[in-house]
C-alpha cells in the first residue's frame, strides 16, 4: 500500500478530463434520440436501445479489463482503452442505419470501459488511503460534471452541429486526451506473480466472500439501483408537471451535475478526514429528502433545487464507496472492475425498475418509494459502515 503520493503531476487532472468527455458521451444519446431517429429513418424505440447497447457491455466489460490491468499494467490498458474510445467514437459518426449506430455504441463501450475504472486503480497504486478521497473527488467530478453536459449538451447543440457533429466533437476531445496520455499516464510496476486466468474467477468470488465486500458492492447495486431509476425519469418528470421542452429540460438537468463537479475534492477531503462511516449514510439521507420534495410536486424552483441536491446525495455515497473498493485486499483492478460492473448492471436495474414497477403508479408514489428505500438504506448503513473511519496505512485493512 503506498504510503506517500507518488502521482505524477497532471496525471489527475487527464484522467479526471477523460472521465468527463467519456460520461458526456454516455449521456448526450437520449436527448438526440428524437434526431437519431429522424435521420436514421427508424422510431424512437427502436434506436433507443441504443442507451442499454452501451450501459451493460460498459459494465460486463470492466471484469475483463481490471483483470488485464492487474497482468500488464495501467498504462497500457488505459491507452488502449482510451484509443479505441476516440476511433470508435468517430466511426459513429459515419453511421448510416440504427442498426449500425447501436452495435457501434456496443463497441464503443466495449473500449471505452477501460479508461474511468483502471484511472481509479490507477489512483489507488500511487495515492495513500488516508488522501485517497480527495483523489477520487476530482475523478466522480469529472464524471458528474460529464453527466450533466452530456444531458444537456446533447439537447443543446445537436440543432448548432447536428448529432453526427457531436460524436466528432466528442472524438477530437478524445486524440487530444490520447495524446497527452502518452505522456502524463505513468508506468507502474506489474505484479510478480500476475494470477493465472483461471485464477480470475476465484479472485472475484474472493472479494466477496469478506463482509466489508459484501457490504460495500451491496451498497454500490443499491445506490445505483435507487439513483439511476429516478435520473432515467427526470425528463419525462420536467416535460409532465411543468411542460418543459428538450432545451428547458437540458438547462435543468445540467445542475445534476454541480455539486459533483464543484464539490467533489472536498466531499473526498471529508472522508478522508472524518470517515466514510457518517459520509455514506448522510448522502443516503440527502437522496432520501430530496426524493420526497420531488414526491410533493413542488414548484419549478423547488424541483430545480432537488434535483441538485440529488446529485450531491449521490456524489457523498458512489466516491467513498469506491475509496473503499480501492482498499479492498486482492488485485486492485480486479477489485474495481467488479465495482464499476455491479454500478452499471444497477443502473440498467434502476431504470428498468423504476420504468416497470413504479411508474405505472404515478411519479409521486414512485419517488416516496424511492425516498423511503433510501432512507432505510441509510439507517441500515449506520452500523454496517461504522468501521469506516480514519485510520493510518499502517493500519490492517478491515475485513
Amino acid at each position: 500500500m503506498p504510503t506517500e503520493s507518488t502521482a505524477p503531476r497532471g496525471m489527475l487532472a487527464l484522467l479526471t478530463t477523460a472521465a468527463f468527455v467519456i460520461f458526456a458521451q454516455i449521456f448526450m444519446v437520449a436527448p438526440v434520440l428524437p434526431a437519431l431517429a429522424r435521420d436514421l429513418h427508424t422510431t424512437p424505440d427502436l434506436i433507443g436501445l441504443a442507451v442499454p447497447a452501451y450501459l451493460v457491455p460498459y459494465g460486463a466489460m470492466v471484469l475483463l479489463w481490471g483483470p488485464l490491468s492487474d497482468r500488464w499494467g495501467r498504462r497500457p490498458v488505459i491507452l488502449t482503452s482510451l484509443a479505441a474510445f476516440t476511433v470508435l467514437t468517430a466511426t459513429t459518426a459515419l453511421a448510416t442505419t440504427a442498426p449500425w449506430f447501436i452495435l457501434l455504441r456496443l463497441a464503443t463501450a466495449l473500449g471505452a470501459s477501460g479508461v474511468v475504472p483502471i484511472g481509479l486503480a490507477l489512483i489507488g497504486d500511487l495515492v495513500p488511503y488516508k488522501s485517497r478521497g480527495r483523489a477520487l473527488g476530482w475523478l466522480f467530478g469529472g464524471m458528474a460534471g460529464g453527466m450533466a453536459l452530456g444531458a444537456a449538451g446533447g439537447a443543446l447543440a445537436e440543432p448548432l452541429v447536428g448529432w453526427r457533429g457531436l460524436f466528432l466533437g466528442v472524438a477530437a476531445a478524445g486524440l487530444v486526451l490520447l495524446v497527452l496520455g502518452t505522456r502524463l499516464i505513468p508506468a507502474t510496476p506489474r505484479p510478480s506473480a500476475p494470477p493465472p486466468a483461471r485464477q480470475v474467477a476465484a479472485g472475484f468470488a474472493a472479494l466477496m466472500r469478506t463482509q466489508r465486500g459484501r457490504r460495500t458492492y451491496g451498497y454500490v447495486l443499491i445506490n445505483a439501483v435507487l439513483h439511476s431509476g429516478v435520473y432515467t425519469w427526470l425528463g419525462v418528470y420536467l416535460h409532465q408537471h411543468f411542460g418543459l421542452d428538450e432545451t428547458h429540460i437540458g438547462l435543468t438537468l445540467l445542475g445534476y451535475g454541480i455539486p459533483g463537479l464543484l464539490l467533489g475534492p472536498i466531499i473526498g477531503h471529508l472522508a478522508d478526514r472524518y470517515g466514510r462511516a457518517r459520509i455514506i449514510p448522510l448522502g443516503l439521507t440527502v437522496a432520501a429528502g430530496c426524493a420526497a420534495l420531488l414526491a410533493t410536486e413542488p414548484a419549478l424552483a423547488a424541483a430545480q433545487a432537488g434535483i441538485i441536491a440529488l446529485s450531491l446525495g449521490y456524489d457523498m455515497t458512489q466516491p467513498p464507496l469506491a475509496g473503499i473498493v480501492t482498499d479492498l485486499p486482492g488485485h486492485r483492478g480486479q477489485a474495481m472492475g467488479l465495482n464499476v460492473c455491479t454500478l452499471f448492471v444497477g443502473m440498467g436495474i434502476g431504470s428498468l425498475a423504476f420504468q416497470a414497477v413504479l411508474l405505472p403508479t404515478g411519479f409521486p408514489t414512485a419517488l416516496a418509494t424511492f425516498a423511503a428505500l433510501a432512507l432505510l438504506a441509510a439507517v441500515a448503513g449506520v452500523p454496517s459502515f461504522r468501521a469506516e473511519r480514519p485510520r493510518t496505512d499502517s493500519a490492517n485493512p478491515r475485513s
